[in-house]
């Protein structure tokens, strides 16, 4: 959201400093430190990366130009309604004078102090074209042991840097850091997660969870839950504890291998090939009866099934009329096609939304609807499972609704629960796969509902609580890099569509995991590889985002080999990666099949 720049403040703020400067008395602290001061910023002049630091929505990178001192600075972009800011907690002495300082460049770029028991101070420079000394003071107060430190840029400007930032005044004794942890053991472990417990250390006021050798999680307890592992795989695990002065040696190690997971039995290649069939409209692709869908097609979603209102539940499926459709095989025929799919090793699923199919399950009453009508549609034409299309106003969450591990809006609850009852009616050989937008996915690591001051759109990252609760029932995931607007991605740039690098980009996110809205702490977590699957469009035709096969093939050789990956960098490397997903079957039968031929070209 783009905010007015604050006009009123600079005048009020220039006012109040020429007040403070006229009266007698007042004077800034000598920049000579006092001998028992100290520099208690931690990492001051980003030579450690981000170390110490914390950047809201992944805002904040250390770079090596411009620097003022060093090798390093920080870079800090805000972008909508998020304005960089990179903070730290210093311990601090009660009733204590302290000088905050750093050098900074840029446009609206301010460096203050919360959290101070008195007056929280903040100084700010309009514009600097070369690197600016900003400075305040301030006293704590007679109970206070933390302050925060921040620096950050303004709404709707460009990227600022900082360096050499410092706290100066009397230091704390930290200590020591506390014992290792012992008593570390695994718990009863699913497909992609294993739960931790671990011995309280005394002095410890949290601890880190290692994962491999890498420090994946932290905790305020003496246990965790490690999520967005693989099916079938051995882990080692250790646990640090951490105080103020530091972490811990770590644990001796635990090994944990996960279980096989229910997504094995649904039987699909190692890399299979997901594609919509338009089953009940016909448009310029033209009709495709389903006994000419090409072996090609691993996964033939029915598109689609359409709710009788927005909010009633009640979904049904109607196949096009020989009127819109002069080519459309009978029931009998369309059954027995499906049969025949079904032999050959095939899925074949009724996709429910799609553009115009809006579904709201706003009360419980729709939501058992949706589940008896659904099943209904199944059972009829004996399908494999289910695949949900929700776009446009389907899903959104309320003002309240914040955390994505526990959701508390109707339509993500009634949804998750209708989904939940399917998969367990029909078993662990239910296939259910979700088509979500860019839009409900990885903006989600911008911006997650309304946002902290309102405004947002609501319908930001709403996919991400109905991913995550059904995580160990989810089949595959293909959202739709296409018709998408810009996203940033891990590397906290902006990708477009166009391109192999908006499709690495946003795999990367999925097969990585992020934090949602930029809260370190609410970390949404990485997908299994062969849960993934790269939506596109089959032609130029089918929708905005259309990439040449070489495009495809460069972000398939990145994500699953690690070559052919351009300016981006990956956070890993998937050859589990399950496959592609594309609109349409029938928009590549228009093409020649290039976009399923250049499939099977590649996977063999």
């Amino acid at each position: 959201m783009d905010r007015t720049r604050p006009l009123a403040r600079r005048r009020l703020l220039a006012v109040g400093t020429a007040v403070l400067l006229a009266v007698p008395g007042m004077t800034a602290l000598s920049s000579a430190a006092r001998a028992a001061d100290a520099d208690l910023a931690r990492n001051g002049g980003f030579e450690s990366g981000l170390d110490g630091w914390t950047c809201t929505a992944g805002s904040g990178a250390s770079v090596n130009s411009p620097v003022r001192s060093g090798s390093s600075a920080l870079k800090a972009t805000p972008a909508g309604s998020d304005n960089a800011q990179c903070a730290q907690t210093v311990t601090v002495k009660p009733d204590s004078q302290y000088t905050l300082a750093g050098y900074v460049r840029g446009s609206y770029v301010y460096l203050g102090a919360s959290g101070t028991g008195t007056t929280d101070v903040s100084t700010w420079t309009q514009s600097a074209p070369d690197w600016q000394h900003l400075t305040s003071t301030f006293r704590t107060g007679a109970s206070t042991t933390k302050v925060t430190i921040y620096t950050h840029g303004w709404y709707g400007t460009g990227a600022y840097y900082a360096d050499d930032v410092s706290l100066t005044g009397p230091g704390v004794d930290a200590g020591q850091p506390p014992a290792a942890p012992t008593g570390l053991k695994a718990g009863t472990v699913t497909s992609s997660s294993v739960p931790l417990s671990w011995s309280a250390v005394s002095g410890a006021t949290g601890y880190a969870i290692y994962r491999d050798g890498a420090k994946v999680q932290t905790a305020t307890g003496t246990s965790a839950t490690v999520s967005g592992l693989a099916p079938s795989t051995a882990y080692s695990f250790q646990v640090a504890a951490v105080n103020a002065a530091g972490e811990s040696a770590r644990s001796a190690a635990v090994t944990a291998t996960t279980s096989a997971g229910s997504s094995g039995s649904t039987d699909l290649p190692a890399h299979a090939l997901v594609g919509y069939l338009h089953a009940s409209f016909a448009n310029g692709a033209g009709y495709t009866r389903m006994a000419d869908v090409p072996d090609s097609w691993d996964v033939i979603d029915l598109a689609f099934g359409e709710p009788t209102s927005t909010t009633s539940g009640d979904i049904r499926f109607t196949r096009c009329p020989v009127t819109e459709c002069p080519s459309v095989e009978s029931d009998a025929d369309f059954k027995a096609a499906i049969k025949a799919k079904q032999a050959a090793g095939k899925k074949v699923l009724i996709s429910i939304g799609g553009q115009n199919g809006q579904v709201q399950l706003t009360t419980t009453a729709a939501r058992d609807t949706f589940v008896s009508s659904v099943s209904k549609i199944i059972d009829t034409y004996g399908l494999d499972g289910l695949d949900i299309d929700f776009e446009g106003h389907s899903l959104s969450l309320d003002a309240s609704d914040t955390n994505f591990r526990s959701p508390t809006t109707p339509v993500i609850v009634n949804l998750i629960s209708a989904l939940k009852t399917l998969k367990a009616k029909y078993g662990t050989k239910f296939v259910l796969t979700m088509a979500p937008e860019t839009f409900f996915v990885q903006l989600g690591y911008q911006y997650y509902g309304t946002g902290k001051w309102g405004g947002q759109d609501p319908r930001a990252g709403a996919y991400l609580p109905v991913i995550y609760a059904l995580r160990d029932d989810l089949t595959l995931l293909h959202v739709q890099d296409y018709n998408s607007g810009s996203i940033m991605g891990l590397d906290n740039q902006y990708h477009s569509m166009g391109g192999a690098d908006f499709h690495i980009a946003m795999t990367d996110m999925l097969l990585t995991g992020f934090p949602v809205a930029g809260d370190a702490n609410n970390v949404f977590p990485p997908l299994r590889p062969d849960q993934i699957a790269i939506g596109m469009p089959a032609t130029t035709n089918a929708g905005n985002g259309y990439v040449s096969p070489a495009e495809v093939n460069k972000a398939l050789d990145c994500l699953t080999r690690k070559t052919n990956c351009g300016s981006y960098a990956t956070h890993g490397t998937w050859p589990a990666l399950r496959g592609l997903m594309t609109w349409s079957v029938n928009w590549d039968r228009f093409a020649n099949g290039e976009f399923s031929k250049n499939f099977d070209g590649y996977f063999g």
